[in-house]
């Protein structure tokens, strides 16, 4: 099966280890980051969301009319807009991107993040909304004719958009969680379901957790599988882990007093359940499976992708190809110093991960029996 990679479409220079240069939405960053992406072998860029953060389809737009190539993967949070209004701002940023967009919702993972744009339904209550808004979103998309909805979030009645996304019959949906819900949520209406990096047995279990979750929602596919990772990479295996250990450092030195990654996440009781279980995880111990390395994570409380893979770009390679061989087909990864991580990990990872994913490929087609010729004697 294919492969594809996705990176990060940040506005800013800023990471964990070290602040922003400029301005939160940095228009020649912002293309410059992209660029790198499309021109290093990436598929598709992540636009993330917060709720101080620039608005991320108006980022993804600027950037969608600047490149030709790179595929675009737009995070929204329910809570911000009614579905039909977002279905339609989809719709439009697909024509801008001539078909280039995939849409990842967001629930909500912690309360008081949610409180600042005034969401204050409890976690089980969003995910019941987010289902709904799915639903809606699909439909939106697709129908031709007007149409009620009554349901427990949301109510309209004779709605009918004039503007229908170019990729029919829609645009791809993402979704990501660790909990019972989220599994439920994303097994019933996501294209790919989207998992932080764990160590390759919890991996297995999530991904079944998933898949059981599509089959109790009466699918007859499953969602495609993501999984995240900050990878390290250096040109011997002693200099990618002198390199790892510096970035924890740089990471913890941020962690005190009031700033972007104490303001939206808790370092020690994170809400949300995949934080719970990366800390769980480095509790557990530092180094899992080729080359999971979980302090990045401990680091900063289990905030979103934040288990690294650390080693030479063969090591990490062959990591990610052990993913792959679970069934995770589309890669996360993403550095701390964006562009030159980004630009490093496309020259020297991502072709290794490619020709063995071929390789692969043409091995199970050669061991797929042929059917015999039957000779007929005329």
């Amino acid at each position: 099966m294919p492969v594809e990679f996705l990176g990060i479409g940040g506005t800013n220079d800023g990471s964990e280890t070290h602040p922003r240069s400029g301005l939160s939405f940095d228009k020649e960053y912002t293309l410059r980051l992209a660029r790198a992406h499309e021109d290093h072998g990436w598929d598709r860029i992540l636009f993330a969301y917060g709720s101080g953060s620039p608005e991320p389809a108006q980022a993804a737009a600027y950037v969608a009319t600047k490149l030709d190539r790179i595929q675009i993967l737009l995070a929204h949070r329910p809570n911000v807009s009614y579905p039909t209004f977002a279905a339609k701002t989809f719709a439009t940023l697909d024509h801008i991107s001539d078909g280039r967009l995939t849409v990842h919702f967001i629930t909500g993972g912690t309360d008081h993040e949610q409180q600042r744009e005034g969401d204050y339904l409890t976690k089980d209550e969003r995910y019941s909304r987010t289902e709904e808004y799915i639903r809606i979103v699909k439909k939106v998309w697709t129908a031709r004719e007007p149409f009620d909805h009554e349901g427990k979030h949301y109510r309209f009645a004779d709605f009918v958009s004039d503007i229908f996304p170019v990729q029919q019959p829609r645009p791809r949906v993402s979704f990501g969680g660790s909990s019972p819900a989220a599994y439920r949520a994303g097994g019933a209406e996501a294209d790919i379901f989207c998992l932080w990096g764990e160590p390759l047995a919890d991996t297995a279990a999530q991904i079944e957790s998933v898949k059981q979750a599509a089959r109790d929602a009466g699918r007859t596919d499953v969602p495609r599988i993501q999984v995240a990772f900050r990878p390290i990479l250096g040109a011997t295996e002693e200099l990618a882990w002198e390199k790892a250990y510096r970035t924890v450092d740089a990471i913890k030195s941020r962690t005190g007093g009031v700033n972007p990654l104490t303001r939206r996440h808790s370092l020690k009781n994170p809400e949300n359940t995949g934080s719970q279980r990366l800390l769980e995880i480095a509790e557990r111990g530092e180094r899992f499976d080729r080359a999971l390395w979980t302090p990045t994570a401990a680091a900063t409380g289990g905030a979103g992708n934040s288990n690294a893979l650390v080693g030479t770009p063969e090591t990490v390679a062959q990591a990610l190809l052990d993913y792959y061989d679970l069934g995770v087909d589309i890669l996360s990864a993403r550095g701390y110093d964006m562009v030159n991580d980004t630009i490093d990990f496309g020259r020297h990872v991502i072709p290794i991960v490619r020709e063995e994913v071929a390789k692969r490929d043409r091995e199970r087609a050669a061991a797929v029996p042929q059917p015999r010729e039957i000779a007929v004697d005329g």
